[in-house]
C-alpha cells in the first residue's frame, strides 16, 4: 500500500470510532478542550515513540520526565518527604503493582489476602486472580455507595497485606471514607492502597475551594500508597498513570531484577520491560503546557459542570441520580417506565455516548457519565439529547427477556460449554450470528440480557464473545 492509501484506510477504519474530542464521548475519553496541548501532547508522544524506558541509563531523558511527573503528583497528593512514585501504562497497571508489592513485602504470609469495598475497581480483582492474593470483599452502604469503614475495620485479619479505598468510586462516583479505613489498616500495621486513579488529579484542585471535603491522600495517617492516572483529568494521551508510595522502603518489593541468565541483567519497576517513552513524554509536555493554575481553571470548570448536570436532570422525568456526585461522575438509573439500556442506545443515536453499567447486588442498572472540561460548553446541548432520548425510551417501553431464556441462563453452568454450546449462547445473546460475532449498533437488549444473567455467565459471555471477535480473518 502506498503512504496514501494507508491514510485513507487509517481515516476510514476510525469512522466508526467514538470521537475522541469535542467532550460527547462520555467515558474512556477525557476531554481538555485545549487543541493546543493535545497538539503538543500528540508532537511529544510520536517525538519519544522510539524510545525505550527498560534501561534509564540508555535514555536518561526518560528518567528525568519521569522524576518530574512524580513529584508533580506527590505535590498535588500531599506526599510528604521521601514520597516516591513510579509511571505506569494505566490505573490498571498500577493497581496490579500495589496489590504485587504489598503482597512481596509480607513473605511471611502463606495465604495473602486484601480487603476491599464491592465497590473497588475490577482491576483489584485482576491483580487478585494474578497474584495469588485472596479478595475479601466487604458490601458498601446501600444508601451512600461508600465503604463501610467498621466493617472493612473487621474483615481485617492477620493474613491482610493491603486495605482499599477508592477516590472516588468509578461506578458511582462517591468518595471512601479513607481516614477511617486507613486508620485501621494501621492499626494492625496493614498498608493502604487509595485508588484514586480517576480522582486524584481533580479531587485536590476541588478542595482548594472547598476545604470541608474529606481528604483522601498522604495527608491521611494510615495511607501508604496512591496511584492516580494523568491520561484522566492531567488530559494527557494514554496511557500513563503514577504510582506512589508514602517512602521508598514501602515501594522496594515493587522492583523485579534477575541476573539469573546470560544477557543483560533485568531490572524493572513495573509490568513491563520494553515501554515506550512516548506516553510520558507526552504526559511530560501536557502537564507543564497546562500547569497547576491551568488545572485548578480546568477543575472549576468541571465541578461547576456536573452541578449544571444535577440540576438539569432533576428535571427530567424518570431519572434519578443514583447518588449526588462527589467529583466528575454522574451515576443515573431510572423508573420502570423507561430502560435506561435503551436510553443510551438513543443517546448514541443522537452523537452522545454514556456507559451502561449493569445491576449489581442493591444496585440498579445505571448510565456511568464521565465529565470533562470539554463536555460543559455542550452541556444544554447534552441535556436536550437526554431529554428527547428518555422520551423515546419511554415510548418503546421496558426492554424484557424471554422469560425462558432467564430461567436458562439463571441455571447455566459456563463451565460445561463447549465452543459450540458458547456459539449458541452468544448468537441467543445477540453477540453471534449465522455467520460469527456480530456486535448491534443498538445494544439495549444485549446489555438487558446480560442483566439478568448470574455474573459468572456474564463473564464467560463477554469473554467468548472477545475471543471470537479477536480471532484474525484468514483466506
Amino acid at each position: 500500500m502506498t503512504a496514501e492509501e494507508i491514510r485513507a484506510a487509517l481515516e476510514e477504519l476510525r469512522r466508526s470510532d467514538l470521537p475522541t474530542a469535542g467532550g460527547r464521548t462520555l467515558a474512556y475519553v477525557y476531554d481538555s478542550g485545549l487543541a493546543e496541548a493535545d497538539a503538543l501532547g500528540r508532537e511529544a508522544l510520536a517525538a519519544y515513540g522510539g524510545t525505550n524506558g527498560l534501561d534509564p541509563t540508555a535514555f536518561p531523558s526518560l528518567l528525568a520526565m519521569e522524576s518530574d511527573l512524580v513529584g508533580m503528583a506527590a505535590d498535588l497528593l500531599s506526599g510528604p518527604p521521601g514520597t516516591v512514585g513510579t509511571v505506569t501504562s494505566g490505573g490498571t497497571e498500577s493497581l496490579l503493582l500495589a496489590v504485587q508489592t504489598a503482597r512481596d513485602a509480607r513473605p511471611d504470609v502463606a495465604r495473602p489476602a486484601m480487603v476491599l469495598p464491592t465497590s473497588a475497581h475490577a482491576s483489584f480483582h485482576k491483580a487478585a486472580h494474578y497474584f495469588g492474593v485472596r479478595p475479601v470483599f466487604v458490601d458498601v452502604d446501600p444508601t451512600t455507595g461508600r465503604a463501610a469503614a467498621p466493617a472493612m475495620a473487621d474483615a481485617i485479619t492477620a493474613d491482610t497485606v493491603v486495605v482499599v479505598a477508592s477516590a472516588p468510586s468509578y461506578a458511582h462516583g462517591v468518595v471512601d471514607p479513607v481516614p477511617e479505613i486507613a486508620a485501621a489498616a494501621a492499626a494492625r500495621g496493614v498498608r493502604c492502597h487509595v485508588d484514586a486513579c480517576i480522582g486524584g488529579w481533580l479531587l485536590p484542585y476541588l478542595r482548594r475551594d472547598e476545604p470541608g471535603r474529606r481528604p483522601f491522600a498522604f495527608d491521611v495517617p494510615g495511607v501508604t500508597s496512591v496511584s492516580v492516572d494523568l491520561h484522566k483529568y492531567a488530559y494527557t494521551p494514554k496511557g500513563v498513570s503514577v504510582l506512589l508510595h508514602r517512602t521508598a522502603e514501602l515501594r522496594r518489593p515493587q522492583f523485579f531484577a534477575s541476573a539469573a541468565w546470560p544477557g543483560y541483567t533485568m531490572l524493572n519497576s513495573t509490568l513491563q520491560s520494553t515501554k515506550s517513552g512516548g506516553p510520558l513524554a507526552a504526559a511530560w509536555a501536557v502537564t507543564r503546557f497546562i500547569g497547576d493554575d491551568g488545572y485548578a481553571t480546568l477543575a472549576r470548570q468541571v465541578r461547576d459542570g456536573v452541578a449544571a448536570l444535577v440540576a438539569g436532570i432533576e428535571g427530567v422525568e424518570h431519572l434519578r441520580l443514583l447518588f449526588p456526585p462527589e467529583s466528575s461522575l454522574v451515576a443515573l438509573t431510572a423508573d420502570a417506565a423507561v430502560d435506561v439500556f435503551t436510553v443510551a442506545d438513543e443517546l448514541l443515536s443522537r452523537g452522545w455516548y454514556a456507559q451502561p453499567q449493569l445491576r449489581f447486588g442493591p444496585f440498579p442498572a445505571s448510565l456511568h457519565l464521565s465529565v470533562s472540561a470539554a463536555t460543559v460548553p455542550r452541556l444544554p446541548e447534552f441535556l436536550d439529547a437526554l431529554r428527547s432520548s428518555v422520551i423515546a425510551a419511554a415510548a418503546a417501553g421496558p426492554v424484557t427477556v424471554d422469560p425462558q431464556l432467564t430461567a436458562a441462563l439463571t441455571s447455566l453452568d459456563p463451565g460445561t460449554l463447549d465452543d459450540a454450546g458458547f456459539d449458541t449462547l452468544l448468537q441467543l445473546a445477540g453477540l453471534a450470528g449465522p455467520d460469527g460475532p456480530a456486535l448491534p449498533r443498538r445494544m439495549a437488549l444485549v446489555n438487558a440480557l446480560l442483566d439478568v444473567a448470574p455474573l459468572a455467565v456474564r463473564e464467560a459471555l463477554l469473554r467468548g464473545f472477545l475471543d471470537r471477535v479477536s480471532r484474525p480473518k484468514r483466506a
